[in-house]
């Protein structure tokens, strides 16, 4: 199943901005809550080092880019419609933007670190809004959600518990099927919250919000893209979000208006740009205009020079290799040109989650290869690797089958 990504918050924070600016997907960006009703899906790009620069190859990608050493690899990211407070009890259309998380594997937060939008996402002075009013808004709103799920005939489910029908774990699996909420981040959460021996009829209203709460850190982990960042407003914001929220959250300062300008104006030829670079090269100077030479400008002093990047592509990558804690491995077909059957060198780049065994790669790439795996190769090395290797990161491997070479 593919993982995927939810871009989450209030309304008129710029997430339309991000996803846009993340997707380049044409999507109705406007200045008022409730642009986005329905969900928009689309392809963003994690960026990272290649390994074709290690090898010295002039790699030919298959399912992904690699421009100036740098492997682009595709990503599914999700753009919720903005919640307001209560979104938990459908104000807002708040269910059907709260069903859209169902699917989310992690979440990022759009935030409007300069506060100039209030708590339901209407446009106040910058700076009067407290941003880390949002951040607990968001947490209490998919927590009291969770929590509904799970509340709903709880007397119920808990009987059929106590009378031995089925244990806990699979009971709470059962109700929040569907969810991308698996075994394991169940049993993690009630570890935490002292419930794994409990009595299910003797969970406490308290203690089953609190597991909600958990359920949601483990299986929906969440960053805070501190948008507006360009403004001055936003700055001490940045700051204090990130003293405060430490050991809890990452806190990354974002410009999504400069991001999408920067990947708009690359798209035109006029500067070159690289999705996650600290700066730009305006190549076409003849062909800007006088207000396109002023806003780049503004990107360069108030955006790169400050953050040192538009912080769009650091929040993907985040969202991915460190929320997510995926690596990213190289199968080939021969190890000594790296290249597939076809010839392609280092033509495909797989995104997995740290743990991951070769054997385990075997069968993402085909079923049949899974099934047939005999060994593999470490290109590097040339050591042979058991079906229980752990891949680690930047790993380029052959896989050996059955009627193979």
């Amino acid at each position: 199943m593919a993982i995927l990504v939810g871009i989450v918050g209030k309304t008129n924070v710029g997430k339309s901005t991000f996803f846009s600016a993340a997707t380049l997907v044409s999507v109705d960006i406007s200045n008022h809550p409730f642009t986005t009703i329905k969900a928009n899906v689309g392809v963003g790009y994690l960026r990272k080092k290649c390994v074709c620069t290690e090898f010295g190859v002039k790699d030919n990608p298959q399912n992904s880019i690699c421009i100036k050493g740098f492997r682009f690899i595709p990503v599914k990211l999700y753009d919720v419609a903005g919640l307001i407070p209560g979104a938990h009890k459908g104000r807002g259309l708040g269910n059907k933007f709260l069903d859209d998380l169902r699917q989310a594997d992690a979440l990022i937060h759009i935030v409007d670190a300069a506060g100039s939008t209030d708590a339901n996402g209407r446009p106040v002075p910058p700076g009067t809004h407290d941003p880390l009013e949002d951040v607990m808004f968001v947490e209490r709103e998919v927590d009291l959600w969770l929590y509904q799920i799970l509340s709903r005939d709880w007397k119920r489910i808990a009987r059929t518990v106590d009378a031995g029908t089925k244990d806990l774990v699979t009971a709470l699996c059962e109700r929040l099927a569907g969810l991308s909420i698996d075994r394991q981040h169940i049993i993690e959460a009630l570890r935490q919250c002292k419930l794994e021996s409990s009595k299910a009829s003797s969970i406490r209203e308290e203690e089953l919000l609190a597991l909600s709460s958990n359920i949601r850190k483990i299986s929906k982990p969440m960053l805070i893209a501190a948008n507006k960042s360009d403004l001055p407003e936003a700055w001490d914001n940045i700051k204090r979000m990130r003293e405060e929220l430490k050991g809890k959250y990452t806190v990354v300062p974002v410009s999504a208006i400069s991001e999408l300008a920067l990947r708009k104006a690359s798209k035109a030829g006029l500067i070159e740009y690289l999705p996650g670079d600290p700066d730009f090269k305006v190549i076409r100077p003849e062909a800007l205009t006088e207000k396109q030479r002023k806003g780049l400008e503004y990107i360069k002093d108030r955006v790169l020079a400050k953050w040192g990047s538009t912080g769009v592509q650091d929040v993907i990558n985040k969202a991915f290799f460190e929320l997510l804690d995926m690596i990213v491995v190289y199968p080939v077909e021969d190890p000594t040109t790296l290249t597939d059957h076809k010839g392609n060198v280092l033509p495909d780049a797989f995104l997995v989650r740290r743990g991951t065994t070769v054997r385990q790669l075997a069968y993402m790439i085909h079923t049949e290869l899974g099934k047939t795996f005999l060994y593999a190769i470490d290109v590097r090395t040339r050591r042979r690797l058991g079906e229980s290797y752990v891949l680690r990161d930047n790993d380029v491997v052959k896989i050996v089958a059955a009627g193979g070479e």
